[in-house]
């Protein structure tokens, strides 16, 4: 019997686990790849409060150092179920794991676009984040890729770092709304691509550009980059949770600020829930209370 047990290895998982564990409580941490979630695919961070710069990896294994130095538990099973109750059933293919409280931290994952030479890119030069890595591309030329309304809020960020800002969609219009189109039509740096589909990322160790091809009538071309930002949707990894928590359209756990979910126990903290920024630090700060939410939930219920 474990108190908490986390599902996720990510900043918030492992926030969570770290404040748990300080309260005293006995922590599993069930991680399905690796430690540190997409923030250890990162190649630099910068924008995390009182850390000038650190590699994403380097910030994962300091975190991961910190729960396992207080006693954490951590083991890479993937959970297939939770089955409800006052003690919860957390299910993986190898074993079935008893907690008093549950706190899913399953992150997301970046929707790829699916081109030769993305994956192995990644952090090299293509980049799901314009917030978190926009500004390591100033005075350079990047492309923006998607039509919906995170793409063009990234080209109009991003117009205002780089010296040239591609937006690269497939169709002949865009399906964001109207107003962030004629604001992107005034801005002399920013180019419209459309029609047009990502072919290759091109580069070996670092991005070097883009062969693109016209749906409309075949064409090839190449354009020379510094950075690619692909804006085409995060997929959330709650597909084992559909019908025990409530889930939002879109797939994320239905929790407010205060992470608790429709299931009475059950907290969730991270990119996986509905809310409106996905970062580093709104990540941490989601593992930091679903952690005290939960213990206090134990304290109460268990006491």
């Amino acid at each position: 019997m474990y108190d908490i047990i986390i599902i996720g290895g990510g900043p918030a998982g492992l926030t969570a686990a770290l404040y748990a564990l300080r309260a005293e409580k006995s922590v599993l941490v069930l991680e399905k790849m690796g430690l540190g979630g997409q923030i250890a695919l990162t190649d630099r961070v910068e924008n995390f409060p009182g850390i000038a710069e650190i590699s994403g990896f380097d910030f994962a294994e300091a975190l991961s150092g910190q729960v396992k130095s207080l006693g954490g538990e951590i083991k890479y099973e993937n959970v297939v179920e939770i089955r409800p109750g006052k003690e919860k059933i957390v299910v993986t293919p190898k074993n079935e794991y008893t907690a008093k409280s549950v706190i899913i931290a399953t992150g997301v994952k970046n929707r790829l676009i699916g081109a030769e030479g993305e994956e192995k890119l990644i952090g090299r030069g293509i980049s799901y984040c314009a917030v978190c890595d926009g500004s390591f591309y100033r005075g350079k030329t990047v492309a923006v890729i998607g039509g919906g309304n995170t793409a063009l809020q990234d080209a109009e960020y991003l117009s205002q770092i780089a010296t040239k800002v591609y937006l690269i969609h497939r169709r002949s219009e865009f399906r964001a709304e109207e107003r962030l189109v004629r604001k992107l039509k005034t801005l002399e740096n920013v180019e419209f691509l459309l029609n047009t589909t990502v072919e290759r990322f091109c580069g070996d160790q670092k991005l070097s550009g883009l062969d693109l091809i016209s749906t409309s009538d075949g064409k090839t071309r190449h354009i020379d980059l510094d950075g690619a930002f692909v804006a085409v949707g995060k997929v959330p990894q709650n597909e084992g949770f559909k019908g025990l928590v409530s889930l939002s359209d879109g797939g994320y756990v239905v929790a407010g600020e205060d992470c608790l979910t429709s299931v009475e126990g059950i907290f969730a903290a991270g990119d996986c829930r509905i809310k409106d920024v996905r970062q580093l630090t709104t990540a941490v700060g989601d593992g930091s209370v679903a952690a005290l939410a939960a213990s206090k939930y134990i304290d109460e219920k268990f006491a």
